[in-house]
Order: structure tokens, then C-alpha cells, then sequence
């Protein structure tokens, strides 16, 4: 009997203690839930991380200041898509050091070989990136654009220092694409 006020009290700091270490669990989760919706984390087919962090004024590719960023969102059973693949490989190797082109499967679980054959079949010799977060960045730049969530593939936007400098939906020459490289570079 003499052991029950003893063991409450006990019982009652235990608890108090276990709810502010529950509560600083959680305020910890929602800081590290608030900092993954500031970035985005894009995995490529080589397994490379490509950090894409939101800014008040877009989306800024982490390393990537002062070069031309182009997302080009796609699918590789699209006719359009698989013509434009060419150009923009095209366009990276003309710009190598000054532009980096990222292919954005809308595709939802696409196998990585998939991937793999499209790029091979269609020379896409870029960076194609594949990952649960695919699905994020298109949804980031349709909401920046006003698209909504039934937009035509495929979309290219262009980027530089995290600011759109254009965006094209459809079959696009390349021309038209290096131009807005171009005046985006000074060149």
C-alpha cells in the first residue's frame, strides 16, 4: 500500500516525460515534411541525385548557376516525345558545359529498362529520371505554368537560375528551342 503513491507518481512523470519526447518527435517530422516540400529529389538512371529546390521564383536545379535548365516531361510511347528526343540530345552536346537537359516520365512505375531502350532507341543522350518524385516536379511546374493536371506531352520549360525563360507544349522545332537558349546565355 505504501508503494502505490510512490509507483502513480512515478507512472505520471513517466507519461509527461513520453508526451514531450512524442511532441518533439513530431514537431521534427513536420519541420523535415516542410523542408522535403521546399526540394524535390530526382533520381536519374544512373542512380545520380539531382537536388531541385522551389524558390519564391521557380525551380532552381541545385549547381546548375547560370546554365539553362530544360525539363522536358514525356512518355516513351509518345510519337512527339520520341521525335524531339534527338534534338535535345543534339542541343546538350552543342551546350555541354552551359545547358543540362532532364528527361520527366510522366509514366508512374516505369521499369528503369524501359527507360533505358527509349533512350538507346530514340538517342536521348541525357539525363532521363525516373523516381516517385517525377510525379512532384510536374506537378510543380504544371501549377508555375497554369496548366492544371491534364496538360499535352510533350512539355518542354525552360529554365535558367530558377526563372522560366519559356516553355513549349507539343512538337517544337529545334530552332525554336535554341533561340531562347541562346538569347538565355547572352550568346
Amino acid at each position: 500500500m505504501r508503494n502505490t503513491p510512490l509507483l502513480t507518481t512515478l507512472l505520471a512523470i513517466g507519461l509527461l516525460f513520453g508526451a514531450c519526447s512524442k511532441e518533439k518527435e513530431n514537431t521534427q517530422q513536420e519541420a523535415n515534411s516542410l523542408l522535403a516540400t521546399n526540394e524535390i529529389v530526382l533520381t536519374s538512371l544512373d542512380n545520380k541525385q539531382l537536388v531541385v529546390k522551389k524558390a519564391d521564383n521557380g525551380l532552381q536545379l541545385e549547381g546548375a548557376k547560370g546554365e539553362v535548365v530544360i525539363y522536358d516531361i514525356f512518355a516513351t510511347w509518345c510519337p512527339p516525345c520520341q521525335a524531339e528526343a534527338s534534338h535535345l540530345a543534339s542541343l546538350q552536346k552543342k551546350y555541354k558545359n552551359r545547358l543540362i537537359v532532364i528527361g520527366v516520365s510522366v509514366e508512374d512505375g516505369i521499369a528503369n529498362e524501359k527507360l533505358e531502350t527509349f533512350k538507346k532507341q530514340y538517342n536521348a543522350n541525357y539525363t532521363l529520371v525516373n523516381s516517385s518524385e517525377n510525379s512532384r516536379i510536374i506537378s510543380e511546374i504544371a501549377k508555375e505554368l497554369k496548366l492544371g493536371r491534364d496538360f499535352g506531352i510533350p512539355l518542354m520549360v525552360l529554365y535558367k537560375d530558377g526563372k522560366i525563360i519559356n516553355y513549349y507544349q507539343g512538337a517544337t522545332e529545334e530552332e525554336f528551342i535554341e533561340s531562347d537558349i541562346k538569347k538565355a546565355l547572352g550568346i
